[in-house]
């Protein structure tokens, strides 16, 4: 069997189910592949968090400075942006079983490699470290992005397009589940064995992840002998429903609807990412805390992102009859005031878990509505992967970005008093909170070209 033929998309099944059981059986298949895919790409997540767990321990034992971690770190954010778009017009044509398990499992590799690797350190140079750490976690970026495009193109192949907003949202929570999941289970490990464990525990979780893959996800209706999606549900089959894969994807690189959502995808992700990637370390840093209480302040705002990307469909569907952008400017304005409050204001353990959490539900509404239910609701079931790589690549390149910048920044802005480092976190503090401003702002100002493909 050639690789091509291992990866495309499932031919539909000889065998067919029986009448009688159809109904049963497509709603006992959606499930499995539903909470199989969702559980699996949280572990994809700790597989990605991993880093942002040690870098603490990585800078006290001089083995990486913060410039570098930033470094290493947009490693990943790159390659994941430009993986993300190809694999997102590739995932349209494959057996999202097997495309979304292969990526897990070698991104688990990728994490027993660099622990492994790790317990080498003190007969090691830095310079090496720093590269071989690098290279992995380059290689790391393009297994994560073979994750986001299956899981959503399951919802595709296997919910009616009236359903998938609520099922979008509750996907959506994945990341946060792998956030509080490394900040919590991950922190402990590095705490008590080192960071060396952390990465090997995190890999631990992505080969579990791999088999709940295998195990619970199915590629199509088709390939498992029942009707359409469209059959099953009684949706109306449209035009570009018929018309091939390949030229709905070229409408898709043509529609300025999408460009605008991956602009405004890119100013959310440098927030995003920059509360997950540095935030423990602000905490430990400009507030004094340890790794523990720092990683726990963290992983309490991923349990307020479940929160909100599960309240983003029923907000925009309910409350707001269907519209994404009233929505987004309203999330998008709590999540600046919260973000102003955590970097600027200060307090105690449970007033940062407050404005952490308060960010990131309102970032999780934003993140869910501009850079999920957006591009999904405008676009083809049939180029879904497409249409999520075009925003995928535009807010993992900005990700990646703010990586660098931010570390270079903290350490720029670092100055050494009777040999302690003196962070100062103003300048960076600044640079994530205009991020979060245009984030919101841009829907506003593209009012007309945002809805216009839905009307």
């Amino acid at each position: 069997m050639s690789l091509y033929s291992f990866y495309r998309i499932s031919k539909p099944s000889k065998e067919t189910v029986s009448p009688e059981k159809v109904k049963e059986t497509y709603r006992s298949l959606r499930n499995r592949t539903f909470w199989g895919a969702t559980i699996a790409y949280s572990l994809y997540y700790v597989c990605r968090m991993s880093i942002n767990v040690v870098k603490q321990p990585l800078i006290d034992e001089d083995i990486l400075s913060a410039g570098q971690l930033g470094l290493i770190g947009s490693a990943l954010l790159f390659v994941y942006a430009v993986g993300k778009f190809l694999n997102g017009f590739i995932a349209d044509y494959c057996n999202i079983r097997r495309f979304m398990a292969t990526g897990l499992f070698i991104s688990a590799v990728v994490n027993l490699l660099m622990g492994a690797f790790g317990l080498f350190d003190g007969m090691l140079p830095t310079m090496l470290i720093f590269i071989m750490f690098a290279i992995l976690w380059g290689i790391n970026g393009w297994m994560q992005s073979m994750g986001s495009a299956p899981g959503v193109i399951s919802l595709s192949r296997w919910f009616p397009q009236s359903r998938r907003g609520s099922y979008y949202s509750l996907f959506s929570t994945s990341p946060y589940i792998g956030e509080f999941i490394s900040y919590n289970l991950l922190a402990l490990v590095v705490a008590w064995l080192g960071w060396q464990a952390g990465f090997i525990v995190a890999a631990l979780a992505g080969l579990a992840g791999a088999f709940i893959i295998l195990m619970f996800v199915a590629d199509t209706p088709e390939s498992c002998g029942l009707p359409s999606v469209q059959e099953l549900s009684g949706e109306a089959m449209t035009k570009e429903d018929k018309m091939p894969t390949r030229e709905l994807q070229k409408m898709i690189l043509k529609h300025p609807g999408i460009w605008v959502i991956a602009i405004s995808s890119a100013f959310i992700y440098i927030t995003k990412y920059a509360i997950a990637g540095w935030g423990v370390l602000f905490l430990q840093k400009a507030r004094g805390f340890d790794l523990a209480d720092a990683s726990q302040v963290i992983a309490f705002s991923a349990i307020s992102g479940v929160l909100g990307t599960v309240l983003a469909g029923w907000l925009s569907d309910r409350v707001f009859k269907g519209d994404r952008v009233k929505p987004a400017v309203l999330s998008g304005i709590l999540g600046t005031l919260s973000l102003i409050l955590f970097l600027f204001v200060g307090g105690g353990f449970v007033l940062n878990i407050f404005y952490v959490s308060l960010f990131s539900l309102a970032t999780g509404v934003l993140y869910c509505i501009v850079a999920g239910l957006m591009a999904v609701d405008i676009v083809p079931r049939k180029a879904t992967g497409a249409a999520l790589g075009v925003v995928g690549i535009s807010s993992y390149v900005a990700a990646g970005i703010q990586d660098i910048a931010s570390g270079y920044l903290i350490q720029g802005f670092t100055d050494q008093v009777g040999g302690v480092d003196i962070y100062n976190f103003g300048p960076v503090s600044w640079f994530w909170v205009a991020a979060a401003v245009i984030s919101f702002v841009l829907p506003v100002l593209n009012w007309k070209k945002m809805t216009a493909p839905r009307q």
